[in-house]
């Protein structure tokens, strides 16, 4: 598969993804609606985004998560303070 192909299958995942999320919010009462949730094993936050779910997607000491869920959008961030905690053990 060339790299144009695989880019164009990636984006086209990506968006069913997203719109599969928004319409999984859509289909609840208005009143129901969180914006945030999981669809196909992935979680989702379309709220607007804070300045400490932004920090806590990155740099969460409290959590042994390796992957947080994103502030914003659909799917995972890096917990770099657990990765940092390993990578000072394996020294």
């Amino acid at each position: 598969m060339n790299r144009q192909l695989r880019k164009s299958v990636v984006l086209v995942a990506v968006g069913a993804v997203v719109a599969a999320a928004v319409a999984k919010e859509l289909r609840k009462p208005s009143m129901a609606r969180t914006w945030t949730g999981r669809v196909f094993g992935l979680p989702y936050d379309f709220r607007r985004p804070t300045l400490e779910r932004m920090s806590r997607e990155f740099w969460d000491p409290d959590s042994d998560a390796l992957f947080t869920p994103h502030a914003f959008g659909v799917g995972y961030g890096l917990n770099l303070a657990r990765v940092t905690r390993v990578l000072r053990r394996s020294r």
